[in-house]
């Protein structure tokens, strides 16, 4: 029982950390609001990318929870990156 709270939580981290990241991405390099560059995104298409961007600071989640020998919250962690990679050929292919 303990260790699906785990996973839970390394889960709940790798989507914080993937909004975390995909925010962070667009206010240092789009010259636009949040708003506007997610609509403009939505238009040209270009959600996915911006959401695989946003997924790097998954790696940082995950090796430091592997580093501290947390392998359940790690394994959180990889579930909502797999998450994110479904959503991501969810929207290349539809």
């Amino acid at each position: 029982m303990n260790s699906k709270k785990e996973i839970i939580i390394g889960f709940v981290v790798g989507l914080i950390a993937n909004v975390f990241g995909t925010l962070l991405y667009v206010l240092m390099f789009s010259d636009f609001g949040i708003a506007e560059t997610f609509q403009m995104a939505i238009e040209q298409e270009h959600l996915g990318s911006l959401l695989a961007l946003g997924a790097i600071l998954n790696l940082i989640a995950f090796f430091g929870f592997l580093k501290l020998r947390r392998d359940a919250r790690a394994k959180g962690v990889l579930m909502a990156t797999l998450l994110t990679a479904l959503i991501i050929l969810y929207y290349k292919i539809f």
